[in-house]
C-alpha cells in the first residue's frame, strides 16, 4: 500500500509539474507550457521513494522528504511539486504519534518550508506557491491529528465494550458459581438433619421390632415423617433448576425460628434431649436471618445427633443482643467427635456460609472439660423485614 501510495504521490508531482499554473489567460493555469529539469525529476522521485518507509519510520521519511522539498524550493526553476511528498509525510507523522508531537513538528515543517520558499526561493515572497506551502502543510498536519484522534476513540469504544463483556461474563460465572453453592447447601442442610433421624429411627425400630413393637411402630412412623419431610424440603430446593414453562414451586414459607419446637421435636423423638432457650423478640425476623438462625440450629442438633453419641444432650439458645441475634447450640458430648473444617464434611463450611451471606460470623470448636460449641452472630439490622419467600435456596 505504501509503495502504491509512492507510485500515486510520483505521478501526481510529475504531471504537476508540466503546469504552469498563470500560463494561461487571466492567471489560468495551463499543460505543457514547462517541463521539469533533470534535478526536479531526481528529486521527484527521491520524495517519492521515500514514502514507501513512512510507517515504519515516518519521522525519518518527514527529514527526507524535507531535505528534497528545500533543495527544490531554493534551486527549482521553474519549481515543480516536490513539496507534496513532504505534505504525505507530515500527515503520517501526525497519524501515528500524539498531538503535542504533532504540534511540535508540524509548527518546525510548515516554518522551515514556508520560510525557505519565501526567503531563499526564486519567486517573491508574497507569491501565491509559498502560500500554498503554508496552507498544505499546515492541513496535513490537521487532518493526521483528526485521524489519529478518530482512531483512539474508536478504540476507547472498542476496549470498553470489550472489558464490558468481559466483566458480563465474569459476572455471570460468579452468579452461576454462588447459586451452584447455595443449592448445594440447602441440600446438604436438608438430607443430612433428616437422613439422620431416619438413620437412627430406623435402627432403633430395627433393635426393638421383636421385643416392643409398639416402640417400633412409633420409631416407623418417625422415619415416615421424617422422610415426607425430607422429599419435601427436596422438592422446594429443586424447583430452583425448573425451566420457564414447568410448572410453579410450592409456595410453602421458608423455615424459620416459629418452627423451632417443630425442629426440636424431631431430635427429641430421635432421642436426643435438647433444652431451648428463645428470646420472645426473636420473631419476626428479616426472612434472611430467620431462616439462617434455623439453618444453623438444624445443623449443629444434626452433628450433635450424629457425632456426640447416645448420651449426648444439647442446648439451644437464641437471645437478641443489641442489633445482632446471637444462636448457639453446646452439647456435652465427647469433643473429638465432632466434625472438623478439614473432615471432608461440609456442615460447619455451610453454617459459615450462611452466616457469612448475611454480614454476621460463626465460630464452631470444642468446649473446654468436653463437648462442643457452636456459636453464631447474625446482624438483624440493615435487613428487609419483607414476607418470607419459598425455601428454594437462601432468602438471603
Amino acid at each position: 500500500m505504501d509503495a502504491a501510495l509512492a507510485a500515486a504521490v510520483l505521478c501526481c508531482m510529475i504531471l504537476g509539474s508540466f503546469a504552469d499554473p498563470h500560463g494561461g489567460r487571466g492567471g489560468t493555469p495551463t499543460f505543457g507550457t514547462r517541463s521539469p529539469g533533470p534535478l526536479s525529476v531526481v528529486l521527484m522521485t527521491l520524495g517519492a521513494a521515500a514514502l514507501v518507509l513512512r510507517r515504519r519510520a515516518p519521522m525519518a521519511v518527514l527529514a527526507a522528504t524535507s531535505a528534497v522539498t528545500l533543495a527544490e524550493l531554493v534551486t527549482g526553476e521553474p519549481r515543480a511539486p516536490v513539496a507534496m511528498s513532504a505534505v504525505v509525510a507530515l500527515y503520517t507523522v501526525a497519524a501515528t504519534t500524539d498531538r503535542p508531537t504533532t504540534w511540535r513538528v508540524g509548527l518546525a515543517t510548515i516554518t522551515v518550508l514556508t520560510g525557505s520558499a519565501m526567503l531563499a526561493g526564486p519567486l517573491p515572497w508574497y507569491a501565491q506557491e509559498n502560500l500554498g506551502i503554508f496552507a498544505w502543510t499546515g492541513m496535513a498536519a490537521a487532518a493526521g491529528d483528526a485521524v489519529r484522534s478518530r482512531r483512539a476513540f474508536v478504540d476507547a469504544i472498542r476496549e470498553r465494550a470489550e472489558r464490558a463483556e468481559r466483566t458480563r461474563e465474569e459476572e455471570a460465572r460468579r452468579r452461576v458459581a454462588e447459586e451452584r453453592l447455595r443449592i448445594a447447601r440447602d441440600l446438604h442442610d436438608v438430607v443430612a438433619h433428616h437422613i439422620a433421624l431416619v438413620n437412627v429411627q430406623a435402627g432403633v425400630a430395627a433393635h426393638i421390632m421383636d421385643k416392643r413393637p409398639d416402640q417400633a411402630k412409633e420409631a416407623l412412623s418417625h422415619v415416615r415423617e421424617a422422610s415426607r419431610s425430607a422429599l419435601n424440603e427436596l422438592r422446594a430446593t429443586v424447583g430452583l433448576l425448573r425451566q420457564s414453562g414447568d410448572p410453579e414451586a410450592p409456595t410453602e414459607p421458608a423455615p424459620g425460628l416459629d418452627r423451632l419446637e417443630d425442629l426440636v421435636g424431631t431430635f427429641r423423638n430421635a432421642g436426643l434431649p435438647v433444652e431451648v432457650a428463645c428470646a420472645e423478640r426473636a420473631t419476626g425476623l428479616p426472612a434472611a436471618v430467620d431462616l439462617a438462625a434455623y439453618r444453623i440450629i438444624q445443623e449443629a442438633l444434626t452433628n450433635v445427633r450424629k457425632h456426640a453419641g447416645a448420651e449426648a444432650k444439647a442446648e439451644v439458645s437464641v437471645v437478641l443482643v443489641g442489633p445482632n441475634i446471637e444462636v448457639t447450640v453446646i452439647d456435652n458430648g465427647p469433643g473429638a467427635a465432632q466434625p472438623s473444617p478439614d473432615s471432608g464434611g461440609h456442615g460447619l463450611l455451610g453454617m459459615r456460609e450462611r452466616t457469612a451471606a448475611i454480614g454476621g460470623s460463626c465460630s464452631a470448636g470444642p468446649r473446654y472439660g468436653g463437648g462442643f460449641r457452636v456459636h453464631a452472630i447474625l446482624p438483624v439490622q440493615g435487613h428487609a423485614t419483607a414476607g418470607r419467600t419459598t425455601d428454594t435456596g437462601d432468602a438471603g
